[in-house]
């Protein structure tokens, strides 16, 4: 899959399209935040060198899995204030949804938005059966979130060395109806 087969989603407030060079710095400055990349992988920031690295990945995962983390942007300025997606990277359990976003756009409801959409995409586009969010047992904001979108704790596991919930999401029921 190519960038520009990156779809764009958008919402009433927010535009989830492609990350790319001109979000770098941004995206750089969002993972030196030690707030920011508390709940991540191994908690520590990264240094301008690793955050490209991260950035390549998820653009990989595009082109590896069909899936992969949208730049979100407020619709109104373009600002840059996050990333959220769909990754399912080698020895992760299912689908995940997962989100970041930088401090000062955080509390806003943007995650909740976005997820929104991602789910809709999951759901219509990839036709995924289950999708899940791995938070990090402590974060309650993002245990909120994945709340408000409808996520279901199913298991508390140790993922990466850390304690985990497990939040479920499943495809909205549609009715079957039957022939008379």
């Amino acid at each position: 899959m190519a960038m520009s087969d990156i779809p764009v989603l958008e919402t009433p407030r927010l535009r989830l399209t492609a990350l790319t060079e001109r979000h770098f710095d941004d995206y750089a400055r969002m993972l030196a935040d030690a707030e920011s990349t508390r709940w991540i992988g191994d908690g520590q920031p990264l240094d301008r060198m690793n955050a490209w690295r991260s950035m390549a990945m998820l653009l990989g995962h595009w082109a590896l899995r069909g899936c992969g983390m949208w730049a979100i942007e407020l619709k109104d300025t373009g600002e840059f204030i996050g990333r959220a997606g769909l990754m399912k990277p080698e020895g992760w359990p299912d689908l995940e949804l997962g989100w970041m976003l930088k401090p000062e756009h955080r509390h806003h409801g943007y995650a909740t938005e976005a997820g929104e959409a991602i789910l809709a995409f999951a759901w219509n586009e990839m036709h995924a059966q289950r999708v899940i969010s791995l938070v990090r047992i402590g974060n309650e904001a993002s245990d909120h979130v994945a709340e408000r979108l409808g996520g279901e704790h199913i298991d508390n596991i140790d993922f990466l060395g850390g304690a985990t919930h497990l939040f479920a999401y499943y495809p909205p029921h549609r009715e079957v109806r039957r022939a008379s």
